[in-house]
């Protein structure tokens, strides 16, 4: 009973996981791309990096929550198993992605600044640009 809810809660888990980076992969590089002034480079290179970070921290988390709790003796206590399990990972992943959003854009704030400072012509002031005191 035992291992068969520990196989279960691993191909749950890791199946949302994939099916949740795949999901934030593809539809991320759109916001991505906006994020970073259009450098279409930058954003997948970006998107890559948070897709390795998140099935890292998010696999981790998995396979750790593994061994918490008291292991399923009975078919009510492996659903209980499953349920609090891959609940406990969901939220985790969502956790997560609401983090990545908001440092994702505020991280592209900061980027389109240094482009826009980048595409700027510089300025220069000239002696009847300076108001009369």
């Amino acid at each position: 009973m035992t291992e068969i809810a520990y196989a279960l809660y691993l191909v749950i888990a890791i199946g949302i996981t994939i099916w949740v980076a795949r999901t934030l992969s593809r539809s991320g590089l759109v916001f991505l791309t906006q994020c970073f002034g259009q450098n279409e480079t930058l954003a997948r290179s970006t998107n890559h990096l948070l897709i390795v970070g998140f099935y890292l921290v998010n696999i981790g988390f998995i396979t750790l929550a593994l061994s918490l709790g008291d292991e399923p003796t009975t078919m009510t206590g492996a659903m209980r198993f499953l349920s609090g399990k891959v609940g406990l990972a969901v939220l985790v992943l969502g956790a997560m992605h609401f983090f990545n959003m908001g440092a994702i854009a505020q991280l592209g704030r900061r980027v389109n600044g240094w482009v826009g400072e980048l595409q700027r012509p510089a300025t220069h002031i000239t002696p009847d640009m300076i108001p009369p005191a």
